[in-house]
């Protein structure tokens, strides 16, 4: 099983288990609701209201990670993934880290120099996403998808 088979699996296991969670929920704040008192009422809502906070962060991620992926399979079909990764992919290991690290700077010369291609900001969110930064990945991902975009 490859790694993306892997991972969709992941990703629909937890968005039905997710989905049972706002029905439980929804079927609990309904029940709540149904008392008359004021405070089951209040948390009845909240109940209702945490639920369609859970499903727009849940569509929101879905939609990063389709956007994302299909850069990332156009960037690799161009042949233009950051050689460090794409050399470690092929040969199924982790990037090495002292690589990455040494590389790193001019990937992000790279989205500086040239903000208006996704390609360098893809490019750069890979890297640190290789990096372990994943708040810093996602930021340059999602900048990636915008200038795609625009």
């Amino acid at each position: 099983m490859t790694a993306r088979v892997r991972a969709l699996l992941g990703v629909a296991l937890m968005s039905v288990l997710l989905v049972l969670y706002f029905v439980f929920t929804g079927v609990r704040a309904v029940g709540l609701l149904a008392t008359g008192g004021v405070i089951p009422i209040v948390m009845g809502l909240a109940m209702l209201i945490l639920p369609l906070i859970g499903v727009w962060a849940l569509l929101r991620e879905l939609q990063f990670g389709r956007q994302s992926t299909a850069l990332v399979d156009q960037l690799d079909a161009d042949g233009a993934l950051p050689e460090e990764i794409a050399a470690a992919r092929e040969a199924g290991t982790r990037p090495d880290r002292d690589v990455l690290d040494a590389a790193f700077g001019r990937y992000k010369a790279e989205a500086e120099a040239a903000p208006d291609r996704w390609q360098s900001w893809l490019r750069l969110g890979l890297m640190y996403d290789a990096c372990g930064d994943r708040k810093r990945a996602r930021a340059a991902i999602r900048q990636a998808i915008s200038v795609n975009l625009a």
